[in-house]
């Protein structure tokens, strides 16, 4: 009979957590995997097995399971809970072979906290935050920080689920909520040190309580919102909800160029989205709302214009969006491929900034432009045929309603060139049209 591989799921109560079956299998072992702390729990049970400690080792444990099953011999995997809810049995079992692995699970952490709080919890959003440490939460911070995922999410999900660490703790989630205008919309509650015998979970308590106080490791903590989830205008906001500079007219793309300008690059949920001269703001936090799973880099070199856009940010509630002040190509070797890119303002830098974007535009990609005058129409044009681009111009030349007397008249807006540019023969239709 072949030797197996046995993912056992373990809570902190030890071998009272387990089932006749994976006390078995995990007796049958010759071979023990796990962290130092589910090792230590288990220390008596395990001692006819060789222990290996995978903490910071996650990419061996591979190899140390198929040398162990070429020779016959069984291994236990020990994970906390369900080894498959965000567990190592998701990464690893993959890479063995499937009729050697058996899954053993426990209940999870997160079903003992609703079970504890006797809340029903099928329609939870489940987050990890159990990463390398990426320090406390800042506004605009990249999709790389360990918190981001948790950001997106709790402006979109009533309820949500979150397995922490001993580095991004409840008290900083709630600082996470706090800095995101959160937290008046969300009430907490933490399961500290689950099935042992300080287990202690805590009643409802307010973001501002938690943000000041520390918590027992393991623990679990669940967010529940005591406000509906905001339903905003997606597409097509109206220029006045936008901080801005104002000369004699708003230096903002109006609304009418920017519904034109943000259905020309193709946009999907995932997009990543380059926003260079973001002015105001207006087109990268539009598209920052069009791509919820993605994420906006803007750039602007105006100091003036970066306050409004911080404050456009804070009051439109967007986290997937980040910004520098700067002028490009400063900080776009920074950023990862765009799916899109908007050019608002080129400092003087068009023809280069052009060529390098187009250059690291990804397959199916879209660059959109905006111009108001002759001379950058044509040397954007010209850079486009020597590039071999494929590109198009749209002219809009839009009118707004204005009061005379007692009547109306038509006041036009400056008409502006919209220039869309593609790689060479790419279709016409993105390649997440799917999405």
């Amino acid at each position: 009979m072949e030797a197996m591989c046995s993912f056992i799921g373990v809570l902190d109560n030890g071998a009272a957590s387990l089932s006749q079956e994976a006390m078995q299998a995990l007796r049958e072992a010759k071979h023990v995997i796990a962290g130092s702390r589910l090792l230590a729990t288990l220390a008596e049970d395990i001692t006819q097995a060789s222990h290996y400690d995978l903490t910071g080792q996650l990419k061996q444990v591979p190899d140390w399971i198929n040398a162990a099953l070429a020779q016959n011999e069984a291994v236990a995997v020990l994970a906390t809970g369900d080894p498959l809810c965000h567990g190592i049995a998701g990464f690893l079992a993959g890479k063995l072979d499937p009729d050697r692995v058996r899954i053993l699970p426990n209940p999870s952490t997160i079903q003992l906290a609703f079970a504890e709080l006797k809340l029903s919890w099928q329609n939870a959003t489940i987050v990890s935050v159990h990463s390398q440490d990426a320090g406390e939460w800042m506004r605009g911070a990249k999709p790389d920080h360990g918190l981001y995922e948790l950001a997106q999410r709790c402006r979109q999900h009533a309820l949500l689920a979150v397995l922490t660490s001993p580095d991004n703790t409840p008290a900083r989630i709630a600082r996470l909520l706090q800095i995101e205008g959160l937290a008046d919309a969300f009430e907490m509650a933490i399961a500290e040190a689950l099935k042992q015998p300080e287990q202690l979970v805590s009643g409802w308590l307010s973001i501002a309580e938690v943000a000041q106080n520390s918590y027992r490791d393991p623990n679990v903590v669940i967010l529940k919102r005591k406000t509906a989830v905001s339903a905003p205008v997606l597409f097509g906001v109206g220029d006045d909800q936008f901080q801005q500079r104002k000369p004699e007219k708003g230096l903002i793309t109006k609304r009418e160029v920017r519904a034109v300008s943000l259905a020309r690059m193709q946009l999907t949920r995932r997009s990543i989205v380059w926003d260079i001269g973001a002015g105001s703001g207006s087109v990268g936090l539009e598209a920052a709302r069009l791509c919820p799973d993605g994420h906006v880099f803007a750039i602007e070199k105006n100091a003036d214009d970066i306050v409004n856009v911080e404050q456009n940010q804070a009051a439109w509630g967007i986290s997937n969006y980040s910004f520098v002040q700067g002028k490009a190509p400063q900080y776009l070797d920074t950023w990862p491929d765009p799916d899109a890119v908007f050019i608002g303002g080129s400092g003087g830098e068009l023809t280069e900034l052009i060529a390098l974007c187009l250059r690291r535009l990804r397959p199916a990609g879209w660059l959109v432009m905006n111009f108001v005058t002759l001379e950058n129409l044509s040397t954007a044009v010209d850079t486009l045929k020597q590039l071999g681009a494929d590109w198009d111009v749209c002219q809009i030349q839009a009118s707004r309603s204005s009061p005379i007397l007692n009547m109306n008249r038509l006041q036009a807006e400056n008409p502006v060139w919209i220039v869309s540019a593609t790689h060479p023969l790419q279709p016409m239709l993105s390649s997440h049209d799917e999405y």
